[in-house]
């Protein structure tokens, strides 16, 4: 896991739509499977920070939208939302059109693209100016992961990238939908 932990950090400083060649199907799921504990790991990081702020008083994930959904929607509706339907619709709208780009303009988009995905997870808040000030923060796990998801996306291709992000939300989701069950 050190050598893809340094390939995606060495990518990050320098993203290009370099595909990789000749990588079989099992390679590719090795990959990816690697990739699920790292983001597992970069997202609890941020979810501690998080929970401290959070503790602390300066703000409260109670109208989070996850709330919201886990009193409104069955467990089979929130799971095939969160492990299904928004992994291939997000990566479709988020990563798909990153190798669109020209070599020139790659590297903007790249950046551009993983700062909207990260962004747009600040609606899952009620929107006030405290949650506006701490966006930076309240988003970063998503914005970190993403960076994951689009280095996938150019390595391995776009279904990768949804098979890591369906992973990835499902290792979150599940048991959070089984507990609260």
């Amino acid at each position: 896991m050190t050598k893809l932990f340094e390939s995606i950090f060495a990518y990050i400083k320098n993203p290009r739509p370099k595909h990789l060649k000749h990588t079989s199907f099992e390679q590719k799921f090795g990959i990816v499977l690697q990739c699920v504990p790292l983001c597992l790991l970069i997202g609890l990081g941020f979810g501690v920070l998080i929970a401290i702020i959070e503790a602390a008083g300066v703000y409260s994930s109670d109208t989070h939208a996850m709330n919201k959904l886990f009193e409104e929607k069955p467990a089979i509706y929130i799971i095939f939302t969160a492990v299904i339907v928004a992994p291939i619709i997000e990566e479709l709208i988020f990563r798909g059109p990153i190798t669109l780009f020209n070599k020139k303009y790659f590297k903007i988009a790249f950046y551009f693209f993983t700062l909207l995905f990260g962004y747009v997870h600040i609606f899952n808040f009620e929107i006030t100016p405290k949650i506006v000030l701490l966006s930076p923060l309240l988003v970063a796990p998503q914005i970190v992961v993403g960076i994951v998801f689009g280095y996938i996306r150019v390595r391995l291709g776009l279904v990768y990238s949804m098979l890591l992000h369906a992973c990835y939300n499902g290792v979150i989701v599940i048991p959070s939908v089984l507990l609260m069950s």
